[in-house]
This record gives C-alpha cells, sequence and structure tokens, in this order.
C-alpha cells in the first residue's frame, strides 16, 4: 500500500482535470487518507491554447485514429507541465480527457498516459479511473460523488444536500451526510441531469468567436423560445431513472433547435435547456435537499444561477459560500479518488454509476526504480 513521505496515512495528493468544456487544465492538492479531507492545498490553471483546444474539438467522439494520437500528445504534455509544478507531492490523480463516453456500447475512453506521465514527474499516477466501472456494468460517471460525501462532512453538513456541477455537461450529487460512509445505502444518488455549458460555449464559438458567455451577458439580452425548450424537454433522457450519464455531444442538436434565433435568444434558450434539465432531475432525488451547492463554471453565469435559483424550491448557491473552490472541485476530487485507489478502497458503486458492486476504478503507475 502507498505511504507519504511523511510516514503517515494521510497522503499529500494532486489531482487534475481537463473536462469537457475543453477550456485548460485544473490541478489542486487534498491532504486525506482516502475517507477524511485534513486540507486542501496549492492549486493552479492553465488554459490551452486556441491550437491544442483545436486538436481536442477534432478528436471529439473519436476511439482511435490520428486525431486521437494528436489529442493524447497534447493531454500528455499539458499535464506534465502544469503539474511539474507542484512538489513534495505523494501522488497524482490524472483524469486525462474524455473523447468519447457509449458505456452500454463502445465504452468510455479517456486519453493520457498515466506511465508516461509517472516516468515524466517521478510520482506514482492514478489514471484511467472510469474504464472498471464500465466493465462491469457501470456509466462510468459522474466519478465525483463520493468526494462529495467527503466534502459534505468537511463541511458539516447536517441535512442532505447537493452539489451540482455544470461544466460541459450539468452532473448532480445528492448526499445524505448522516450516513456513515459514502457506500453506504442512502448515502448518495449521482447522475447527468443533461448539457450545461457545452452547446452554449459551441455556439458562441460558432457565432461570434468567444469563449463562453461571459457572465450570461448575451444570454441577458435575449428571449428563451419555448418551442425549442419544449422539444428539448421531450427527450427520452430526463424521464429515465438515474444512474444515467451522457456522452459532451449526445445533445448536439440542441445546436440545430436555436439555428435560427438571434444570437441572444439563442443563449438565453440553450441557459434556460441547462436549467431546465436540472429541475427535471431533482424530482429523481430520494429527498429534498437541503440546498444547492453549485460548482463549475456554470455557477459564474447569473442568467444560468437565476434561472435555478425560480426553478427549483431550495437556496441555490455557489459552493464558495461553504468554503469550497468552484474552480477546483473536480481536480481536488481525482487527488482524493486517487488515494482511494491507492488505498484498495472503492471510488464508485450502485447508486453513484449503476455499477452492480463497489467498485476501485484506476490504473496506478510507478515510475521506473521505485
Amino acid at each position: 500500500m502507498l505511504k507519504a513521505k511523511s510516514g503517515k496515512d494521510t497522503l499529500r495528493a494532486l489531482g487534475a482535470m481537463s473536462g469537457t468544456s475543453l477550456d485548460g487544465v485544473d490541478a489542486a492538492i487534498v491532504e486525506t487518507d482516502g475517507t477524511v479531507i485534513t486540507g486542501f492545498g496549492a492549486h493552479a490553471y492553465r488554459p490551452y491554447t486556441g491550437a491544442e483546444r483545436q486538436c481536442l474539438t477534432a478528436a471529439l467522439g473519436q476511439w482511435f485514429g490520428p486525431q486521437v494520437e494528436a489529442a493524447t500528445d497534447v493531454i500528455d504534455a499539458v499535464h506534465q507541465e502544469v503539474l511539474s509544478d507542484f512538489p513534495d507531492v505523494d501522488l497524482i490523480g490524472f483524469h486525462g480527457q474524455t473523447l468519447a463516453h457509449d458505456p452500454r456500447g463502445r465504452g468510455t475512453l479517456q486519453v493520457g498516459n498515466g506511465a508516461v506521465l509517472a516516468q515524466a514527474l517521478g510520482v506514482p499516477v492514478v489514471s484511467d479511473f472510469r474504464s472498471s466501472d464500465v466493465e462491469l456494468g457501470g456509466e462510468g460517471a459522474p466519478l465525483a460523488p463520493f468526494f462529495h460525501f467527503a466534502c459534505a462532512k468537511w463541511i458539516g453538513a447536517q441535512a442532505p444536500l447537493c452539489f451540482l456541477n455544470l461544466g460541459g455537461v450539468g452532473n448532480i450529487t445528492w448526499v445524505d451526510p448522516r450516513q456513515p460512509a459514502p457506500e453506504a445505502e442512502g448515502a448518495l444518488l449521482a447522475f447527468d441531469t443533461g448539457p450545461a455549458n457545452a452547446p452554449l460555449n459551441d455556439l458562441m464559438r460558432e457565432r461570434l468567436g468567444l469563449d463562453c458567455d461571459f457572465d450570461g451577458s448575451i444570454a441577458m439580452q435575449g428571449t428563451v423560445e419555448t418551442g425549442a425548450l419544449e422539444l428539448f424537454l421531450a427527450e427520452a433522457y430526463f424521464s429515465k431513472i438515474p444512474p444515467k450519464s451522457l456522452d459532451r455531444n449526445d445533445f448536439s442538436e440542441m445546436i440545430e433547435l436555436v439555428r435560427e434565433l438571434s444570437d441572444a435568444d439563442a443563449a438565453a434558450t440553450l441557459t434556460a435547456m441547462c436549467a431546465t434539465g436540472v429541475a427535471a432531475g431533482m424530482t429523481h432525488l430520494p429527498a429534498p435537499p437541503e440546498k444547492v451547492l453549485v460548482t463549475g463554471g456554470g455557477r459564474k453565469n447569473p442568467v444560468l444561477m437565476e434561472m435555478l435559483r425560480v426553478s427549483l424550491d431550495c437556496p441555490v448557491v455557489p459552493v464558495e459560500d461553504v468554503g469550497l473552490d468552484g474552480d477546483m472541485l473536480e481536480a481536488q476530487a481525482f487527488a482524493y479518488l486517487a488515494v482511494r485507489v491507492a488505498k484498495g478502497l472503492p471510488t464508485s458503486c450502485p447508486s453513484t454509476t449503476g455499477v452492480g458492486a463497489l467498485v476501485g476504478g484506476g490504473l496506478l503507475s510507478q515510475p521506473d526504480g521505485k
């Protein structure tokens, strides 16, 4: 079993995340024994260049071939650059970049070579977190819920609450912090709520050359097209019982639904689709949450946050309100999960991914000579 350099059970783990929004790499340190969070450390963000993002975008939906190879090279190089700035870590959790996700079909693909990274940085690396879950019948996503459970304990929550991550795809974790462990019956329920920032970001790049709708400034000027919204909510996904997950491009037709609208109306409508997808997901929760803590880039969009507040029957606040970092929560999650993998602890369970039994996903790569 991996031990900290200090010889203690608590490890200083560095997590790295590149999400479906394709904005860049987040890296953050978590100190944990794999169960209890004892502290959060330094963090960093490295945006992708235009050429790097173009390379990754070209590989989305691909399973093999030169575009996938090129994307892998980008992911390996950028992560090595970012993670080399963190000295004295015991372990790295390396998510890589999801290019394709089809859990009931071809599986799931996250590119990035953990063994190469371990050799380059001289630190053990856990990678390929999702494959084992999918191979055993799970959705392979979302994977942050076990970390969300630890965060709920860390903030001293006493009643059920939700973590809502609005990245490229939206996902929600319902947590009952009164339970003893994340794998306990009734402790967690998690699933993807629907598309979040990805369609809106794609629209902004296609029409205006912008990375996103900064501060919701474009959607703020528009009107929601209710007809398009109704067609969106008629999708069978929203009535499907969780756990369930999505690929980034599963709702790519959303762009077509708003194709004839003005920039402002299209942005407002795509933003409303994200919020209504979340509202539809709330009907699947075991009990009403005390509050919803929003993480990911979507929490910075005041139009989206107001739509959520209007749609949901509980307070909706950014995770910063409870002392967490919404920009780094996913990177921190993979630091935490890496420690669980190294210690042989489960990282997913039936109520988070629909897998048939407890799974400890992830591949541990040791640097040569250690």
